[in-house]
């Protein structure tokens, strides 16, 4: 089968979860600044996991354009991604209602884990289910920042075991890494395929 519906499906659930991670926002006490500073922290939380939502539509936009068809396999392995990806309203509202407390901080840093193991699960199921053949094989390629995000995820949790703040600036960075456009499936599509 195509990947029309699949596409659509994930959308649609991506942008259920951005808008229940906005819905947690608090209103400001007062109609101050100082008010609205105090609701700095959740506005924060809510942008760097705003950001990683965005960071995964964008790159399962651009991977399925080299995606020819799919099997239940990879239906499967795409709703435990977004499976994960629905867990960040929760980690996201828990972080920061608990002021970056250490176990929420750790946790959060577990979902996005959790989230890039996914989506390594669901890009071997497009790999198997196409074959050798795979466009979106070839496109992924080495994948160094790819690999290299879990072991810094890891790095992030047990660094909120100590210093909390110091482990929500360690998936800052991995978020800014992603930020950095990547031109490997938007070059892979421009391509005739073969």
């Amino acid at each position: 089968m195509t990947t029309g519906r699949l596409e659509a499906f994930s959308d649609g659930v991506m942008a259920i979860i951005i808008t229940i991670m906005v819905l947690e926002l608090r209103v400001p006490d007062g109609p101050t600044f100082h008010a609205l500073a105090q609701s700095a922290t959740g506005l924060l939380t809510y942008l760097l996991s705003f950001v990683y939502v965005g960071i995964y539509w964008n790159n399962h936009h651009h991977f399925f354009q080299l995606v020819q068809r799919v099997g239940g396999a990879v239906l499967w392995a795409n709703l435990a991604l977004l499976f994960c990806l629905s867990l960040l309203p929760f980690t996201t509202a828990w972080m920061d209602e608990s002021a970056f407390a250490s176990p929420p901080v750790m946790v959060y840093g577990v979902n996005l884990l959790v989230c890039a193991l996914a989506w390594y699960v669901m890009q071997f199921a497009v790999f198997r289910t196409e074959g050798p053949a795979s466009r979106a094989r070839r496109a992924v390629g080495s994948d160094v920042k790819g690999k290299i995000s879990p072991f810094v995820y890891l790095v992030g949790v047990a660094a909120a075991a100590v210093l909390p703040v110091l482990a929500v600036a360690v998936y800052t960075v991995v978020a800014v890494m992603w930020l950095v456009p990547d031109r490997r499936f938007e070059r892979a599509a421009a391509r005739p395929t073969d």
